[in-house]
């Protein structure tokens, strides 16, 4: 997530073509189960070929079942891309059992449906108390568990990766599926929890290290993080745990040297450059705007929210932002300060837009599009979209307004014109579902999200529109409220 407040964001002269902000994927599913989610994949002799955040990676032709072109990629810069350009897939280890275990999993669901009477029956059949019975139930839920993390539906994954504990409640690869489905809800505490049960039966298993790695970088722990993920390296070779390393390191290499503050919500580190009535400026500023975002949302964030504050070059060095980027947030809050002695208006701004995101991301546990979290970041703010308005209508008028559902995934590669285009069309679709029936449509439409619906959906639940209308009453608005 990313501010633009450091640029102008109103448009000027004609009106811009139309945006494919949506970055693709493609998904590699191994042989073994296993899925990669990569930015594209190619077959290339005996070998595939895949992009990731940490550059091309390979594998055996041999291994691979098959590719699934075109997913939709989580929003870059949040935890959640992070972890599918880094291949977090589930744990490719399946429970021990009799040869029995395949045979289960596909009655469990085909057909693309989950077999719900036949899970219950399995289920009836464990009440004999058998072993079997036992594990057949387990991986009853297991595999339906599986198919809902595949289709997106985080709640009811979880729900049926903790039923298949109860039957086998010490078994490390569910307890690992159960830590897993927590990482990807941005619940870091509850996934260390089960992490750790897991590490007790299977002490030396690296995809224990490897996710408590992630659960350690998604709560900003980083000396943390990067034992786990040595410890995961030296137990197996893993080409994604070496780039979180690497990532991981050249993060802990600059702070090194940075000061530490805190506050009721918020741990800051900050460059020497800074000044210390600086630091704890920008805490109390966050504090404010803390309130007044959490009044809004009706939702408080439980974990402490990570801020760094870089000189400018730091900031460009470590995040590798677009130049038109003025801050970002990839579950910290980064922000160069360089040559300011305190929070002016401008500063404050932007901890708050970058602050907004914290909150959306959790409250939807990542899975919210960038058109959402940008327009709210932007509305929460206090940008409205007063000088952009007429612009938006001619450019609606003539047919190449950007489709919500192209908005949805990764701005990070737009140039600064596309960029400032991508923005303004967020703000003014969130302005003008607020100024219609309030924010408490909004935050309806974030649970829903959160709660595993896909955003059209939740939009259609809660406006009864689909994301036509939506941008068709947007562009009404802007005409009667701000006029051509």
């Amino acid at each position: 997530m990313i501010s633009v407040s450091r640029i102008r964001t109103v448009l000027l002269g004609v009106a811009l073509l139309s945006v494919s902000g949506r970055a693709v994927a493609d998904t590699i599913v191994l042989r073994n189960g296993r899925r990669i989610m990569a930015l594209s994949a190619v077959e290339e002799g005996d070998k595939v070929k895949y992009l990731t955040a940490a550059g091309e990676l390979s594998l055996p032709k041999s291994i691979v079942d098959h590719i699934e072109k075109g997913e939709a990629l989580p929003m870059a810069g949040s935890p959640r891309a992070d972890a599918a350009n880094l291949d977090i897939a589930p744990p490719a280890a399946q429970p021990p059992g009799s040869g029995d275990s395949d045979a289960v999993e596909h009655a469990a669901v085909h057909d693309g449906a989950i077999d719900r009477p036949y899970i219950a029956k399995l289920k009836g059949e464990a009440r004999l108390g058998t072993k079997q019975a036992n594990f057949n139930a387990a991986m009853g839920h297991h595999a339906a568990a599986s198919f809902e993390i595949s289709h997106g539906d985080m709640e009811h994954a979880l729900a049926d990766e903790r039923t298949a504990l109860i039957y086998a409640p010490e078994e490390p690869a569910l307890l690992m599926d159960v830590a897993y489905v927590h990482l990807r809800r941005s619940e870091y505490k509850q996934s260390l929890e089960y992490l750790e049960r897991a590490r007790r039966v299977a002490p030396d298993n690296p995809d224990v290290a490897k996710l408590e790695g992630w659960a350690y970088y998604g709560m900003n722990k980083l000396d943390q993080a990067v034992a786990e993920w040595k410890k995961a390296l030296a137990l197996r070779p893993d080409a994604e745990v070496r780039a979180a390393l690497d990532k991981a390191q050249r993060d802990k290499k600059e702070e090194e040297s940075y000061k530490e503050n805190e506050s009721s919500h918020f741990t800051l580190r900050y460059s020497g450059a800074a000044a210390p009535a600086l630091a704890r400026d920008v805490l109390r500023t966050l504090e404010m705007h803390f309130s007044a975002i959490e009044s809004a949302l009706n939702y408080s964030p439980p974990d402490s929210i990570g801020v760094i504050l870089y000189t400018q070059e730091a900031f460009a060095d470590i995040t590798k932002a677009p130049g038109w980027a003025g801050a970002l947030n990839d579950g910290r809050i980064r922000v160069p300060v360089e040559g300011l002695t305190g929070v002016d208006q401008e500063l404050s701004r932007v901890l708050k837009h970058e602050l907004t995101h914290s909150f959306v991301q959790q409250k939807t546990h990542g899975h919210v599009p960038t058109w959402i979290q940008e327009g709210l970041a932007q509305w929460m703010e206090g940008q409205r979209s007063g000088e952009n308005a007429v612009v938006l209508g001619q450019i609606y008028s003539e047919g190449h307004a950007a489709p919500l559902g192209r908005l949805e995934g990764s701005w990070l590669n737009m140039g600064g014109d596309t960029a400032r285009h991508a923005y303004a069309w967020a703000l003014a679709n969130i302005e003008y579902i607020v100024q219609a029936d309030g924010m408490g449509d909004v935050e309806r439409i974030l649970d829903r999200i959160g709660a595993g619906m896909a955003t059209e959906a939740a939009l259609r639940e809660v406006l009864h529109s689909d994301y036509n209308d939506v941008t068709q009453s947007t562009a009404e608005y802007l005409r009667k409220t701000y006029g051509r």
